[in-house]
């Protein structure tokens, strides 16, 4: 197969003892942890990352953006490869492996877009991290596995849910149900009208 886009999306989930406890830079953006990836498991995408792989993209990414520091990335996914600043919400500080999952800890930036993900995840707002990635796939045995010549680009927060239309937020350490996008976008309408005095989200 060709080489093509890959992204690949989960819940990032935080702990009410993390978002009571949150760290800050030396700057004041709000840091958090989480998990952005894993390997040697068929995922929602019916995709598999042999660990080698994963592996060697992660020690890349240290070694090139993190070190650099710009891995960068945005809220939402673009139809692009490429990082677009303008929509840029959050910076990737550090990266490890627990077991087959890739960790990392992200500084939240305080642009436009960094803002209302800071609110989001200040409100309880479950949004899901989403790797995007070049890189080919082979079919074995129903599973689409990830090829050697992958490429990670960059990890994206999204408002992909594990059920679409189910969101989740923690309200004093308890789990609560919001059934659409209503609820989601007052948060994201009163971030705008209060930073930019424009309110055009229905």
């Amino acid at each position: 197969m060709s080489r093509q886009t890959l992204i690949e999306t989960q819940l990032f989930t935080l702990s009410p003892q993390a978002l009571t406890e949150a760290v800050k830079t030396e700057r004041g953006n709000l840091l958090v942890e989480g998990r952005l990836q894993a390997a040697e498991t068929k995922n929602g995408n019916g995709r598999y990352y042999p660990k080698n792989i994963l592996e060697r993209e992660v020690e890349n990414y240290k070694k090139g953006p993190i070190a650099e520091n710009r891995a960068l990335g945005e809220l939402d996914h673009p139809d692009s490869s490429i990082i677009n600043l303008k929509n840029v919400s959050h910076n990737i500080k550090d990266m490890w492996w627990d077991g087959d999952s890739v960790m990392g800890k992200i500084e939240i930036l305080p642009t436009p877009s960094g803002n209302i993900l800071k609110a989001l995840i200040e409100n309880g707002i479950t949004v899901g991290v989403s790797s995007r990635g070049m890189g080919s796939l082979e079919e074995r045995d129903g599973v689409l596995e990830v090829q050697d010549d992958f490429e990670l680009l960059c990890w994206d927060f999204v408002s992909t849910p594990s059920n679409p239309g189910s969101y989740m937020h923690l309200t004093e350490g308890k789990v609560q149900q919001i059934d659409t996008y209503k609820e989601v976008n007052n948060i994201v309408r009163e971030i705008l009208c209060a930073n930019t005095c424009t309110c055009y989200l229905d």
